[in-house]
């Protein structure tokens, strides 16, 4: 390889090597290109966040013509800010980096990051792009500004900043100018690069991309294997950290409780995670971004070869491919004509335990590591002092640090050992030679003869000779081989977690016989009935039917049969806070943007017949998110949990928290502060969506050449959600619970011409039953028997559900949280107990009439041929205390099952066992370890979220 001027200029076999070359003789070692990390923040100020003021700031506080929330950045170039670091690149040039990627690791659109190589000299010469890549992550970073405080706000602050740019782009420009918006523009044609934490915000991202046609590279979060499929359909590259969990020290057993089964599978399939995105020829580069250590990188990469990734593979990621994403591929990455002169000097192969990075050649000026010229000495050696008796010497340990051992009768003793250069020191106390007490011996190294010799110091302060010569080479240790059979490695489960699924259910034909069936249709409930279930539908009610051989037959007799039951309001299975209480209105924001398919609350709720969830926004401002429908398809990926062609929802709340009651500075927080205040809020808002709907309409009109001399309408993502509610194609349920304030929202829907679709909680509903019946508000959705809970529910009553049901409203009982939707069957008995509803019509509380409510009866909700075969085989009647769920079904799909679930239950507990066996011995070969910390799972309400301690 000839190299000039800081370039390759040829590479190859029988070159003409130019008569002025300085000749590197590189005989026995390796080169490879210089390392690719593209995802650093080398070069770049700290991120510091500024101490928060005293009340929530809603406005942004940066000067000039920027966008309105301080975390799109999109104007900043690190470029502009990058200033070398000559000693966080001479550590990155040990691990064997020529090239990084800085990225200023701060806010939801983080500007462009700057490409330099890692030299000692002048920003200008060093780097190699300016503009490398656009960068976007779900965090607001710095930001004090209060908006986003959720996922699902910056997921929504990232959409609406796209829209603002389309807008600005076609045309409003014209009307303002916009610093970021130009920027944001301006990089459009940048590769784009998105932080996910999680392999579900992964998921996010792709969706946010093909929202708006971009395909990014995603920096993973290293838990990508639990969902490889998913990721794999994204088509999205990846930049995959090697920040491995530690093995948890259990010395303790009782510490072992508080260890979640997820945790422990983390730390054994994580380093697989590498290997198995290249098994399914996903792209991904390698970084050591995460790493809170970057000392381990390549203890770590070697860990993930172990684990299935080939070298091949880990050379690629750690070169070709990150250069090819960034498109600089001709310049770095690789060993090319033309290319810069960036590569490493080896001993060894890169991925071999024992190799050594001697040299790092960046732009063609060596940056040496080791001296590469230093021999091996590592090998077993005859010791003699003077004219004594020989004794045996090993050198063995790092080529870097050497360890030496002195073998006296049958024991070994590690020694204090010095190598520099071709200079050995040694120190070491003889008990068994005289003089007694510490030698200390100096020599030098003889690489001709293999031998080291010098002088030593005895304890009695005489000097001697001393002379080791090399007899057998050094062998490594053989690792040692586990004896225990149990110790392979788990499967990935869906989820990756207790009680997830090795293998994904399936449907498959089911007919179960001779129940006791509770249609909800017209022939109510009938006994000694069957139900046969096939491709996902009910195919037939009736008895004694005939059904394809092959059909699954599962006996019904002394049990009930019911569709599964139905939660018009509930706030699992959603990642971070359901709340996006920062502002009066977040109906920009959508819960269908952070559903958490691993959340273990669907499961337990699967247990308690629970088949389909109406996900709510919290009840924090007046107006909050748009809300998502969800079937419990545990295991499932979160697209394939919701509801296929629900219907739209958004949440409304009144009350107290609406007007923060509980929380809050009264004397500094948002409007509004008083119930009429919240009023106001309502008219205001739906002024402003009647005019913005108009505005749409005006601009719509024409033909093409006439709405090419308008300047588009500005598309607002708040304002389309609330114009679809005034154009009916949205529907509100509303968190309330005094009559006045239920009064005063059908006044406000009559005035701008809408309905209230459901009143939530409504614990005052009795009081205003027979006006809502008036207004054509039918959907009341409340609680059995809650009551005296808070100020504004003192009038509550447990005959409430019971007296509006007897109106003529469509009531349903809720649970608004995890643990009641687990018996929800229990509280739609409470409605035969307080008021004496009809048993058949009690249960419609939980099954058929929230399917009204949410407008989706026509699929579930009842047990009728052609109907979505959500059902639950009990073993009682369900609205008995004794009741259990047995088998429940989605889509035809088992999953849940009583008997399965103690079988799970008994393989949980081997693998739990499993793991710590193995975390022990993990240990005892010397890896690190971690004190076990308590796992929480925040469970969510309406009103915010409480930790509870997951086992």
């Amino acid at each position: 390889m000839i190299i000039r001027d800081g370039l390759i200029v040829d590479v190859g076999d029988n070159i003409v090597v130019p008569s002025d070359a300085l000749i590197y003789d590189a005989k026995g070692k390796t080169i490879y290109p210089s390392l690719i990390d593209m995802y650093s923040d080398y070069g770049l100020p700290e991120v510091k966040k500024p101490a928060s003021s005293d009340g929530p700031q809603f406005l942004s506080q940066t000067k000039g013509a920027y966008n309105w929330n301080q975390s799109v950045r999109a104007e900043y170039d690190a470029y502009k800010n990058f200033n070398v670091d000559p000693k966080k690149a001479e550590e990155l040039r040990k691990l064997g980096f020529g090239t990084v990627m800085s990225i200023l690791k701060d806010g939801v659109v983080r500007g462009t990051s700057v490409l330099s190589i890692l030299g000692n000299g002048k920003e200008n010469d060093l780097i190699l792009k300016d503009r490398a890549a656009a960068n976007f992550s779900f965090n607001s970073g710095s930001s004090t500004q209060d908006y986003p405080s959720s996922l699902m706000g910056s997921i929504a602050l990232i959409r609406q900043t796209y829209y603002d740019a389309q807008w600005y782009k076609d045309g409003g420009y014209k009307n303002e100018f916009n610093i970021t918006l130009d920027a944001f523009n301006g990089f459009q044609n940048l590769p784009q690069i998105f932080e996910a934490d999680d392999k579900q915000d992964e998921l996010r991202i792709e969706r946010i991309g093909v929202e708006f046609n971009q395909n990014y590279i995603i920096k993973g979060s290293g838990n990508e294997y639990e969902r490889l499929d998913d990721i794999k359909s994204t088509g999205s590259a990846f930049i995959v950290p090697v920040n491995f969990p530690e093995a948890f020290d259990l010395n303790d057993p009782y510490d072992a409780i508080n260890i979640s089964l997820r945790q422990m599978k983390a730390w054994e399939l994580a380093p697989s995670n590498a290997g198995m995105l290249a098994s399914k020829q996903i792209e991904f580069a390698l970084t050591t971004a995460d790493l809170k250590n970057k000392g381990d990188f390549w203890k770590n990469i070697r860990k993930a070869i172990e684990n299935g990734l080939s070298q091949q593979d880990a050379l690629k990621a750690l070169t070709y491919t990150p250069a090819k994403l960034l498109g600089v591929n001709e310049k770095v990455g690789q060993l090319s004509k033309g290319s810069i002169a960036n590569f490493i000097i080896t001993s060894k192969s890169l991925f071999d335990k024992e190799n050594t990075i001697l040299e790092n050649w960046v732009k063609g000026i060596s940056y040496k590591i080791v001296d590469g010229q230093n021999s091996d000495i590592r090998g077993n050696y005859s010791l003699k002092l003077n004219n004594q008796n020989a004794i045996r010497l090993k050198i063995g340990g790092e080529f870097l640090s050497p360890e030496a051992f002195i073998y006296e009768d049958s024991g070994s003793v590690k020694i204090n050992f010095n190598r520099q250069d071709l200079v050995i020191t040694i120190q070491y106390e003889f008990k068994k030679r005289e003089p007694k007490g510490i030698y200390r011996l100096t020599g030098t190294i003889n690489d001709s003869t293999k031998s080291i010799s010098g002088n030593v110091l005895l304890p009695s302060g005489e000097w001697e000779k001393w002379t080791a010569v090399f007899d057998s080479a050094y062998a490594i240790p053989p690792a040692k081989v586990d004896s225990l059979k149990d110790l392979k490695r788990g499967k990935v489960c869906y989820p990756n977690m207790a009680f997830g699924w090795s293998e994904l259910p399936k449907a498959k034909p089911v007919v179960i016989r001779n129940a006791t069936v509770w249609t909800n249709e017209s022939d109510g409930i009938i006994k000694n009935t069957d139900v046969f279930v096939t491709e996902g539908k009910i195919k037939q009610v009736g008895k004694n039917l005939k059904v394809p051989d092959g059909t699954e037959t599962i006996d019904g007799t002394g049990k009930h049969i019911t569709s599964g039951i139905i939660d018009e309001h509930s706030h699992i299975a959603a990642s971070g806070s359901v709340n996006e209480g920062t502002q009066s209105s977040s109906a920009e924001v959508r819960i269908g943007d952070i559903i958490d398919a691993d959340d273990i609350q669907i499961y337990r709720q699967l247990t308690g017949g629970v088949t389909v969830s109406h996900i709510l926004h919290g009840s924090a401002n007046a107006i909050g998110g748009q809300t998502q429908i969800v079937k419990l398809r545990w295991g499932m990926s979160p697209e394939k949990m919701k509801f296929e062609n629900a219907p739209a929802f958004i949440k409304f709340a009144l009350g107290e928290n609406v007007k923060q009651s509980n929380w809050g500075d009264r004397q500094v927080t948002r409007f509004p502060q008083t119930r009429m205040g919240v009023e106001q809020v309502y008219v205001d808002y739906f002024t402003r969506a009647s005019e913005y709907s108009q505005q749409v309409k005006n601009y719509s009109s024409g033909d093409a050449a006439t709405r090419a001399k308008k300047t588009p309408v500005r598309r607002q993502l708040e304002l389309d959600a609330l114009s679809e509610i005034l154009i009916g194609k949205r529907f509100i349920t509303c968190h309330s619970y005094v009559q006045s304030e239920i009064n005063m929202l059908m006044h406000v829907a009559d005035s701008f011409g809408f309905k209230v679709n459901t009143f939530t909680h409504i614990l005052e509903g009795y009081k205003v039953a027979d006006k809502m019946k008036k207004h054509g508000i039918s959907g009341a959705s409340s609680f059995a028997d809650w009551w005296a809970y808070k100020f504004e529910v003192a009038e509550a009553i447990p005959f409430n559900g019971a007296i509006m049901h007897k109106v003529g409203l469509n009531v349903a009982f809720n649970s608004d949280d995890a643990e009641m939707a687990r018996r929800l069957n229990q509280e739609a008995a409470k409605a035969v107990m307080y008021g004496g509803v009809k048993e058949e019509d009690a249960w419609k509380f939980v099954t058929l009439n929230p399917a009204k409510m949410l407008h989706i009866d026509d699929k579930v909700g009842s047990i009728r041929p052609g109907k979505d075969a959500d059902l639950v085989l009990w073993n009682d009647n369900p609205l008995s205390i004794y009741a259990r769920a047995l088998q429940t079904y989605v889509d035809g799909i088992k999953y849940f099952d009583a008997e399965n679930d103690s079988l799970l239950r008994k393989e949980i507990k081997t693998e739990r066992a499993r793991l710590m066996q193995k975390m022990s011995d993990s240990k005892s070969k010397g890896e690190s370890t971690r004190k076990p910390g308590m796992s929480f799972q925040e469970i969510k309400h309406c009103e915010g979220t409480e930790q509870v301690f997951m086992k």
